[in-house]
């Protein structure tokens, strides 16, 4: 038997996806199981052991190529799978499921899209009304195979075992604190001065912290804001590279963050992560299992939509930076 997964969300929403992939590995345990995704995002999956084969689909966000994916389309309708599951269930993902051809295609009872879309699938599951933590959401799809959840929802992923001399010279001590302070969206952000505190704080008990972000020109203008408030600590190269990012990132002693892509990188490599939450609610979205703690702010007002927080009082700046440092000593502290 033949299995295509497909899954055209970024970054952490794809890394949530693993558990799920593990359901369908236990189902069916003689089966090829592939798995289509981002070229971007590719890389996050390449050393699962128990996938056959990751394919990297060139695309840009929010636009499409029939002329780049085309070859790719052919070259998986070759494959002759019997079965496809499309996590996101998108009008892309609709599509490229129904053009590959599976003979079974799995997919979500999703509103809007274009008119049709329903029937590029073949099976479907409806979505919940109040939907639970977002990797047990993805599993659930899995019943419409009657397919079990996993037992363990803890997210899986590995890095490069040949660069791990590489990520030694960029991340020497591997009692180090990553912080990151980027996101994808200036909302889910830390405040800076919250940060230097933090700084502050850790330094003065002994702690090493680390400063990382995205790559990109918002995110290195706000490490340049950052320095200037906090001229001591120690801020990480830009890495553009995901694969040497993700050596680097299993090198941390502890993971500290907002709710963005990094924090699941770090979590699925089996790294302790802090999480700070507001806009979104760490019930659905924190990493799951216990080397992991999630704090939260206030009651966030945003839009879900909007970039940038629109409140008066941003719901993270409550989230102090005492609560994260006492956070973190328990870590070190073995609590």
């Amino acid at each position: 038997m033949k299995i295509l997964a497909l899954q055209f969300k970024y970054f952490g929403d794809a890394v949530l996806m693993t558990p799920a992939l593990r359901a369908l590995r236990k189902q069916f345990p003689q089966a090829e199981i592939h798995l289509l995704v981002p070229q971007e995002i590719a890389p996050l999956f390449q050393h699962l052991a128990w996938l056959t084969h990751v394919w990297p689909l060139p695309r840009r966000r929010g636009s499409a190529s029939l002329r780049e994916t085309w070859p790719l389309i052919r070259a998986l309708r070759r494959e002759k799978f019997d079965r496809s599951v499309d996590f996101a269930s998108n009008d892309r993902g609709a599509i490229l499921s129904f053009l590959i051809g599976a003979k079974r295609r799995l997919g979500w009872t999703e509103r809007g899209g274009f008119f049709g879309r329903k029937f590029f699938y073949t099976d479907r599951v409806a979505t919940a009304t109040n939907p639970p933590h977002e990797s047990m959401r993805l599993a659930q799809l899995l019943s419409g195979w009657r397919i079990p959840p996993p037992r363990s929802l803890e997210s899986e992923l590995y890095a490069d075992t040949a660069l791990v001399d590489a990520a030694e010279k960029i991340l020497p001590d591997a009692r180090a604190v990553l912080c990151h302070v980027a996101s994808s969206q200036t909302k889910k952000e830390w405040p800076l001065a919250h940060w230097a505190k933090l700084h502050q704080l850790a330094t003065a008990a002994g702690m090493k912290l680390v400063f990382t972000t995205a790559h990109g020109e918002r995110e290195a203008a706000l490490m340049t804001e950052f320095k200037k408030i906090a001229p001591e600590a120690l801020i990480l190269q830009q890495i553009s590279d995901l694969p040497l990012f993700l050596a680097v990132l299993s090198r941390a002693a502890v993971f500290i963050s907002g709710d963005t892509g990094p924090l699941h990188f770090a979590a699925g490599l089996g790294v302790p992560t802090i999480s700070l939450f507001g806009p979104t609610p760490p019930a659905r979205w924190a990493p799951i299992g216990e080397k992991h703690l999630a704090l939260t702010g206030g009651t966030c007002v945003c839009d879900g939509n909007l970039f940038a927080c629109a409140s008066q009082e941003h719901c993270l700046a409550q989230i102090s930076p005492g609560q994260v440092f006492a956070a973190l000593q328990n870590k070190f502290s073995g609590r």
